[in-house]
């Protein structure tokens, strides 16, 4: 199986697994294993963000945190490519307000993968697959 984190899944499953879902985490652990677990790079800015803002405390400084995090087993990180930048601004049905959001649907919909999150309005969108 092949998946795109949704930042949530990529915190929760780096920090708290008990918050995923029994679906999300056999879709983690089975994509992990096979060495196709993806994960948009604005996910790194995501977090990063929710540091800065208080929002979200570590432990350790952001950067080690991400080090840490992004060396998952079979974890490979998305660059923000053109196609990707354009496709979120084209997405049919997609409310605008999260940037973020709308990177990783655009993400999952040129790689063509599901896309692991417990956001219901990815969840409700028929624009993706999604497993939660």
């Amino acid at each position: 199986m092949t998946v795109l984190l949704d930042t949530c899944a990529f915190l929760w499953d780096a920090a708290d697994q008990k918050r995923l879902s029994r679906k999300a985490l056999r879709a983690i652990r089975t994509a992990s294993r096979d060495g196709e677990l993806f994960l948009s790079a604005i996910s790194c800015w995501e977090v990063a963000k929710l540091v800065q803002k208080e929002k979200l405390r570590l432990a350790v400084p952001i950067r080690d945190w991400l080090d840490a995090a992004l060396s998952r087993e079979g974890l490979r990180l998305v660059e923000l490519r053109p196609e990707i930048s354009v496709e979120s601004t084209e997405l049919p049905g997609f409310m605008e307000g999260d940037s973020a959001d709308q990177i990783i649907v655009a993400t999952a919909r040129i790689l063509n993968l599901p896309v692991v999150t417990a956001d219901r309005r990815i969840l409700e969108y028929t624009g993706v697959r999604a497993i939660w």
